[in-house]
C-alpha cells in the first residue's frame, strides 16, 4: 500500500513540472511623439489622463494612486506628484510634445501643469475647457402674497 501511494505522489509531481505556465512578454505599444494631457480638477481631487494624438489613454494618474488620503488629495503638492507619475509613465512609451487641457477649479490645476513640465515633457499648447454654465438654472418662482 505504501509503495502505491509513493507511486501516486511522484506521477503528480512529475506531471506538475510538466505543466508550467508560460508568460508572455507585453508587446511595447507604438506610439507617436506627441499626445493630449486632460487635467481634472475638483476640489477634493486632480485627475491626470495622458493620450496619445489618437485619443487612447496612455497613462493616468491622480493623487489617490499616489498614495495620498482624504483632503491631502487636494493639496497642489500632491497634483504635482501625480502629474510627474503620469509624464514618466508616457515617456517611457515614447511620448514627449503635448497639448494640456485643463478642467475644473482648483489650486491643483497649476501645480499639475508644473508637474508636467518637471516630468521630462514638452508643452507645445495649453487650454482652458472649465464647464461654464449659460443662463443656469430658472430662479424659483416668487410666492403669492397675501
Amino acid at each position: 500500500m505504501a509503495q502505491e501511494d509513493n507511486k501516486k505522489t511522484t506521477k503528480t509531481s512529475k506531471t506538475a513540472k510538466a505543466v508550467k505556465a508560460v508568460v508572455k512578454k507585453k508587446a511595447k505599444k507604438i506610439i507617436g511623439d506627441k499626445g493630449f494631457v486632460y487635467i481634472s480638477s475638483t476640489f477634493n481631487n486632480t485627475l491626470i489622463t495622458i493620450t496619445d494624438s489618437k485619443g487612447n489613454t496612455v497613462a493616468n494618474s491622480s493623487p489617490g494612486s499616489i498614495g495620498y488620503k482624504g483632503s491631502k488629495k487636494s493639496t497642489p503638492y500632491a497634483a504635482t506628484k501625480a502629474a510627474e507619475d503620469a509624464a514618466q509613465k508616457a515617456i517611457k512609451l515614447g511620448l514627449r510634445e503635448v497639448q494640456v487641457v485643463l478642467r475644473g477649479i482648483s489650486s491643483g490645476r497649476n501645480a499639475a501643469v508644473k508637474g508636467i513640465r518637471s516630468g521630462g515633457m514638452r508643452i507645445s499648447m495649453l487650454s482652458d475647457e472649465t464647464p461654464i454654465p449659460h443662463g443656469g438654472p430658472t430662479p424659483k418662482k416668487m410666492p403669492r402674497g397675501s
